[in-house]
């Protein structure tokens, strides 16, 4: 008998019905009442674990499962084991105790399938799914085809699979959102808005059913569906959009912390190098507890990327090197990491160390070196060496027979004056079609271009190869036949006369083409002008009437000057120019006027004049011989203190732009970049 409790069948009693209710609180009391009467008892130590894992008490359930491991039996608590594992994260665990079972009940198998998602090992999901929605029949047959949806989905994310038509119909928002997710796996982006905006439409409706829910209850519980809204809208451009509903989603802050991460990094991959303030208060949201369990392992690599890369435009160098050095040890061959550090490096100017770097990281994993080399050859091609940039671009396997990189290839030799490599290019391209895909537009496309850039360079002999392929292929080609005449006919001239026996003869070359028509068309150089009409022309013309002579305009006297005389000998020196005549004296001054009103009072110019002894008849003259440019400027130049110095012109401006603006108050806040 229990002492205080009662006798251990009410106490058995009180733990049932307390079950029934919920109350697995008053329940676990009453059990551990029996326990205390009953030690060892197996069904009152399986009831205590059960109420343990109602309460959240994960843990405690495990250590009651390890204490008495020798009376419970292994099959007997394999769900609640398996459950706690998986609650506390461990999941490899609760697989081993899983798959420990020979035979596996339906709610077994549905733990499965949830431990194997979380592995992210979606086609045995998906099976084990699949298995049970066939088998099974009971209320929870819309939550099992919800899961298989997600399942699909995340198939279509993170695996790029294209999706079975599982026939599920889209009756529940979950549904409907999943059903988007798999659409945006596959790049339906307009599609998968739809069901997104499907998908909230039945939220609202089914969520506004319960009188008990309110209206911040239904937008959290909307939350998720205007984030994925958002990406979409980000991945299609309108990034203002995408930002602001992101924001929105942020002030919820909804109870999901991965739904906040994922807002959280979206936002800073929109913000880049801008708004790095904003994104620093981000980044405190994707380094909340339990993230690291509620996302998939692409979404955290993602997320630490991101953080590296924010390190980074916020030059914490060391920051930098030390989240890409632990992605880089996490993912050993993945490219990202070694980029970034390449980048910081280069912002460091250290493009050496930068290229050592991409050189070790591409002979360490040949499997992921070419976008490594790419980006080597582009480094190259900033500081010059476009000779080694080649280089690099042909050591490409996957890349080396692409048109663009041959393209680029010849572009870049051709800058260098390498044409010898350029032909080379075009040579190893050529061959390599010709055993792949021999006669395809490709292949003939690259003889083509092969044979332009030949003869462009004067190599006409090693044209002829390729002109000949390319005739054969094209009998009727009249333009390469001129070629490949014109390339033999400094060669052997007649294999030349041979070939151009080929030509069309010049009857079959005419065309029904209208001169005058060419001629005034818009493209002619020259255009043809029309007679003018004579008003005569419209009248008919009489029997034996001559053809009408067009009238000669009459050319006009010339007018001689006024003082022409027609007896005078007209001047010989008269086609010189003045200053080189022998009868030039140069400019005369001209008489200073005589200043009335100036000078001392009473003063006349004319008394001035008759006291200058220098105006006398027995004073030589002043006046400069004959052919000299130059004159006294002794007498004539005023006082040098008196002048003013000419303004030294200032160089004008280049253009609008070199003009400058008075400095504007700068404007407080401001949009963020996307």
């Amino acid at each position: 008998m229990a002492s205080g409790g009662g006798t251990v069948a009410s106490l058995w009693t009180e733990a049932n019905r307390c079950g029934q209710n919920g109350d697995f609180t008053r329940a676990l009391k009453a059990v551990n009442k029996i326990l205390h009467e009953v030690k060892e008892d197996v069904t009152a130590l399986h009831c205590k674990i059960v109420c343990l894992v109602q309460n959240g008490s994960f843990k405690e359930a495990l250590n009651v499962m390890n204490t008495y491991s020798k009376v419970l039996c292994s099959e007997l608590i394999v769900f609640e084991k398996a459950y706690c594992e998986y609650r506390l994260n461990r999941v490899e665990s609760a697989l081993k105790t899983i798959e420990s079972v020979s035979e596996q009940t339906d709610k077994l198998k549905e733990l499965y399938g949830q431990v194997l998602y979380r592995m992210e090992r979606y086609d045995e999901c998906k099976t084990v799914y699949t298995d049970l929605i066939r088998n099974s029949q009971d209320e929870y047959e819309e939550e099992r085809k919800t899961n298989l949806s997600a399942v699909v989905a995340a198939m279509s994310t993170w695996e790029k699979a294209s999706p079975d038509d599982l026939g599920l119909s889209e009756t529940t928002y979950e549904l409907s959102y999943n059903a988007a997710c798999t659409l945006i796996g596959q790049g339906q982006l307009a599609e998968a808005m739809n069901k997104l905006q499907e998908a909230e439409e039945l939220c609202r409706v089914s969520l506004s059913e319960d009188s008990d829910i309110t209206e911040e209850d239904i937008e959290s519980e909307l939350a998720v569906i205007h984030s994925q809204m958002a990406y979409i809208m980000q991945l299609q451009g309108r990034t203002e959009e995408a930002l602001q509903l992101y924001n929105q989603v942020i002030k919820l802050k909804p109870s999901d912390v991965g739904l906040l991460a994922v807002t959280a990094n979206n936002i800073i991959t929109i913000n880049k190098d801008q708004n790095v303030f904003d994104s620093k208060k981000k980044v405190k949201l994707t380094n909340a507890d339990g993230v690291e369990y509620k996302l998939a392992k692409k979404q955290l690599q993602a997320i630490e990327f991101n953080k590296a890369l924010l390190a980074m435009y916020t030059n914490q160098a060391d920051q930098c090197r030390k989240l890409s050095s632990g992605l880089q040890s996490q993912n050993p061959g993945h490219p990202r990491p070694v980029l970034i550090q390449v980048a910081q490096l280069c912002r460091e100017k250290q493009h050496s160390k930068a290229i050592e770097l991409l050189q070790r990281f591409s002979d360490q994993h040949p499997e992921s070196a070419s976008g490594i080399k790419l980006t080597m050859a582009q480094l190259y091609l900033t500081q010059g060496h476009v000779t080694k940039a080649c280089d690099i671009l042909r050591s490409i396997e996957d890349f080396k027979h692409k048109q663009g990189m041959i393209s680029a290839l010849v572009t870049m030799y051709n800058h260098e004056e390498d044409i010898d490599s350029a032909i080379d290019v075009f040579s190893q391209a050529i061959q390599h079609y010709q055993s792949e895909q021999p006669g395809s537009s490709v292949h003939l496309a690259l003889v083509r271009e092969a044979a332009n850039f030949k003869l462009k360079y004067g190599r006409k002999k090693e044209a002829i190869s390729d002109l000949e392929q390319l005739w054969k292929q094209n009998t009727n080609d009249i333009h390469t036949l001129a070629q490949l005449i014109s390339a033999y006919s400094l060669v052997d001239q007649d294999k030349a006369k041979s070939l151009s026996k080929h030509l069309p003869s010049p009857e079959s070359m005419l065309f029904n083409v209208d001169v005058d028509e060419l001629e005034n068309s818009h493209g002619a150089n020259y255009v043809r002008k029309k007679a003018a009409k004579v008003p005569g022309d419209n009248l008919p013309k009489e029997q034996g009437q001559g053809d009408v002579k067009k009238k000669k305009k009459k050319k006009k006297k010339g007018k001689l000057p006024k003082n022409y005389d027609p007896t005078a000998n007209p001047d010989q020196e008269r086609w010189l120019p003045m200053r080189e005549r022998t009868y030039y004296r140069g400019r005369k001054k001209g008489k200073k006027k005589e200043q009335v009103g100036k000078g001392t009072q009473g003063a006349t110019s004319g008394a001035g004049s008759d006291l200058d002894a220098s105006k006398t008849a027995s004073s030589p003259p002043t006046s400069p011989r004959p052919g000299s440019a130059q004159a006294s400027a002794s007498t004539s130049a005023p006082a040098a203190s008196n002048v003013v110095p000419p303004r030294q012109q200032k160089p004008a401006t280049a253009g609008p732009g070199a003009r400058k603006k008075a400095p504007q108050k700068k404007k407080k806040g401001g949009k963020s970049g996307w």
